[in-house]
């Protein structure tokens, strides 16, 4: 499938920088590819297709969220057209239960013998690219089904561990919370996701290029571009990206700064923030950062995919208090004012430059 495809080597064979610098080129042609198919279905969006790319190749899962209507699950469908993974949709109702989504044992009786015994029957989530549609409709006990196979990638069914496939790729969309009949996903859940995404409504020109597709043509065609024996290789090549050790130190303060009462919290943390990021949101920012480079044509991490990255990557890890919600301050506004307070390079490595040049 893969030489039908005519799919670039993406595995580094040799650890040299030319090879690093050959195989990041392939993995942009690859993603030219991909943005490329899903624009022959998906109109504008062009930063939320970007940022679903970027949590592919980062092995990371993401949730989004805007009001219905706007493609979230197009978006999603078309992505999976492109991959050759299966696919799976959950549609989060209210009465969807755990075994819905994970499977259950079945007693099944042999037609020989008699005899009769449990048998494990999937669910949907032992797909490789699994859409949870409208995630925050249903109840906190069934979304908590999804919390092993997320950060482990596996499922626990009655004692007996199954390994999900990989790579496995969570994309769930998500009604804002103020929509009727949703509720708030738990803060173990958002933690697990690599980025929280918030979809746009549509500008005039890209809703006269929608009415154009949908209600003059027939559907178009996606065709797929990359398997997962290369989705793999590319997750492995994007992790080989250089950080240099201050711009990883610039991606910890950033993080360290969204704890409350904390030593490196700047007042407006301490005043509106309830809980702060996690050690899984460093490795959100740091991650989606080096595919941003590798998709800017750049084998290095900077500053400013760091900063890029900040949004999606802590917007729902960073829990606002009571007076943010009551003065409309949300964890947007908060990030935001964080990257203009905290200094890419602290003052004494600044000094130490100066002093040695």
């Amino acid at each position: 499938m893969a030489e039908a495809l005519q799919l670039p080597e993406l595995r580094l064979l040799q650890n040299s920088a030319a090879e690093v610098v050959k195989r990041c080129e392939a993995l942009r042609t690859v993603l030219g590819n991909l943005k490329r198919e899903i624009a022959r279905v998906i109109v504008g969006q062009d930063e939320i297709v970007d940022l679903t790319l970027v949590g592919l190749f980062a092995n990371g899962h993401i949730l989004l969220e805007g009001v219905p209507g706007l493609g979230k699950t197009l978006l999603v469908r078309t992505l999976s057209q492109a991959l050759l993974l299966p696919f799976s949709r959950i549609q989060f109702t209210p009465d969807l239960m755990p075994a819905d989504i994970v499977g259950t044992n079945v007693v099944m009786e042999n037609r020989t013998t008699g005899r009769r015994s449990l048998e494990f029957r999937a669910g949907p989530i032992f797909a490789q690219i699994v859409l949870a549609d409208e995630v925050n409709r249903a109840t906190p006990k069934t979304q908590s089904a999804l919390l092993e196979a997320m950060q482990e990638r596996r499922v626990t069914v009655a004692g007996r561990t199954y390994k999900l496939n990989e790579p496995f790729i969570v994309l769930a969309t998500q009604n804002p919370i103020e929509q009727e009949g949703t509720y708030v996903l738990p803060e173990a859940q958002l933690d697990r996701f690599l980025f929280k995404l918030v979809v746009p409504y549509t500008t005039r020109a890209e809703m006269t290029k929608i009415l154009e597709r949908t209600t003059a043509g027939g559907a178009p065609e996606v065709k797929p571009v990359i398997d997962a024996e290369h989705i793999l290789q590319a997750q492995q090549l994007v992790r080989g990206v250089v950080v240099a050790e201050h711009v990883q130190d610039y991606a910890i303060r950033l993080v360290l700064a969204t704890h409350p009462r904390g030593t490196d919290a700047p007042a407006v943390t301490n005043r509106y923030v309830r809980v702060g990021v996690s050690p899984r949101g460093a490795q959100a920012l740091v991650l989606g950062a080096k595919v941003r480079a590798v998709i800017d044509g750049r084998f290095a991490v900077s500053f400013r995919d760091i900063q890029q990255m900040a949004l999606p990557a802590l917007r729902h890890r960073v829990m606002v208090n009571f007076e943010a919600e009551a003065e409309d301050v949300c964890s947007d506004d908060v990030i935001n004012e964080l990257i203009r307070l905290v200094p890419c390079e602290q003052e004494s490595e600044l000094s130490v430059t100066v002093n040695g040049r």
